[in-house]
């Protein structure tokens, strides 16, 4: 079986000048949880997840710090702080999105795909034809080919 079989073809995108409100009722009316966002050409720029939205539903916490010889030492990744601040601040797509998306090529093995979701702990994985997005794959996609072929 491959990714062809399983995936699902009418998929919800957003672009990257999208709101972020937008793409929070997208996500909300159709009871998904991720979404991929595309160009004008159909090709995959990234993801935009509710845990990426997570943040700004979240208290922004500053990372402590001590102060000694005139030098600031971060006692916590202050990396971390100003990719959340970033999220925190954002109103639109491009500024939330996760832009290391993987993608899969239609003619991929279902089993690949399933590794690949378990190794990498994602939930979705855009396929792509030529570079353009023509479906994805959920894990209740994976979950309903197994009750299919099983059935």
């Amino acid at each position: 079986m491959l990714a062809r079989d399983i995936m699902t073809r009418e998929v919800i995108t957003t672009h990257p000048e999208e709101k972020i409100e937008e793409v929070t009722r997208l996500m909300i009316d159709n009871k998904i949880s991720g979404i991929p966002v595309i160009d004008q050409n159909r090709h995959v720029l990234g993801v935009i997840t509710e845990q990426d939205l997570m943040v700004k539903a979240s208290e922004l916490k500053v990372p402590f710090y001590l102060t000694l010889f005139d030098s600031i030492i971060f006692l916590e990744n202050p990396l971390r702080f100003n990719q959340d601040l970033k999220k925190y601040t954002a109103s639109r797509v491009k500024e939330v999105m996760n832009s290391k998306v993987i993608v899969i090529e239609e003619d991929t093995p279902v089993s690949d795909v399933v590794e690949l979701m378990q190794h990498k702990k994602i939930n979705r994985v855009p396929v792509v034809r030529n570079k353009k997005l023509v479906g994805i794959i959920t894990r209740n996609d994976v979950l309903k080919a197994l009750v299919k072929s099983n059935g």
